[in-house]
């Protein structure tokens, strides 16, 4: 026989998972929204260390001519196909130019790509984004 509860109960218990799925649901919000980001846009040149292709997002770890390295974040990986770009599109050590913005903490160089280029071709992942600050 089911256990009967009052309705009191059943709010709290609604409330309580409700809850529960918003504060683990959060850090993955705020984690793929752009808030982490700088507005202005900036552009890093380097050489591509390693390639992930796994979800959430596709990204790259590119070290900078000053030999610093950097974590880029690519589109979803529907964005990123769509833009062109796959794991067969560069390998490492194939020079990058990488459009993009910023993490506002200065001392985590990592970034968001809005466009990346490679042998002269562009992979715009937010074609919308560029030029925009």
């Amino acid at each position: 026989m089911p256990a009967i509860t009052r309705p009191s109960t059943r709010r709290a218990l609604l409330g309580a998972g409700l809850a529960s799925l918003f504060a683990l649901s959060a850090p993955a919000l705020a984690h793929h929204g752009w808030s982490w980001a700088e507005s202005e846009q900036m552009t890093l040149e380097g050489t591509i260390k390693t390639i992930s292709m796994a979800p959430p997002h596709p990204s790259l770890q590119v070290t900078a001519r000053d030999g610093t390295l950097w974590q880029v974040d690519l589109g979803n990986p529907r964005q990123t196909a769509n833009s062109g770009f796959t794991g067969d599109t560069a390998k490492p050590g194939d020079a990058i130019t990488v459009l993009g913005n910023r993490n506002r903490d200065q001392t985590k160089p990592h970034m968001k790509a809005v466009r990346i280029t490679l042998a002269g071709t562009n992979y715009d992942m937010y074609p919308e984004r560029i030029g925009s600050n």
